[in-house]
């Protein structure tokens, strides 16, 4: 049984901020936040939230830190899952959320100490099912001719 959709209270119906930061739905439904650990996560939804309309953010790692309840080797770890991931780009003490992947496949993340592995990423066209992980290994093993 389909559930109506209505909008519960209306007097809080969201708009698009003068600051603009709003979250891209293709970091679910392409499955970008399934690669994400929660502290990786939580530094996404941080720099999704104060970054600029161009995805630029100037915050240092102390405040971030702080910010985000994590150790400094924890926040160099989440930076790296997400750069991995291709979320953001960085480069100190600039951050930039990036667009997310659509339409075509990309090429693989470059390595990054906290990913032994390449992550495949996934290809996400609008109104696109997600993708399971086991999919996802089917598909990178035709890739790979294996």
């Amino acid at each position: 049984m389909k559930i109506p959709k209505q909008v519960l209270r209306p007097e809080r119906l969201r708009q698009v901020p003068e600051q603009f930061s709003w979250v891209d739905q293709a970091l679910v439904r392409c499955g970008f936040i399934d690669r994400c650990d929660a502290r990786a996560a939580a530094l996404y939804l941080f720099l999704v939230t104060v970054a600029d309309a161009q995805g630029l953010s100037y915050y240092g790692s102390t405040t971030l830190a702080t910010r985000l309840h994590l150790s400094m080797e924890e926040l160099g770890a989440a930076r790296a899952q997400l750069i991995a991931i291709d979320l953001i780009a960085y480069q100190t003490p600039l951050y930039q959320v990036l667009s997310l992947a659509r339409g075509a496949a990309r090429r693989p993340p470059r390595a990054v100490a906290a990913t032994p592995i390449p992550i495949p990423i996934p290809v996400c066209r609008p109104g696109a099912a997600p993708v399971s992980l086991a999919q996802l290994i089917e598909m990178e093993r035709k890739r790979a001719g294996l």
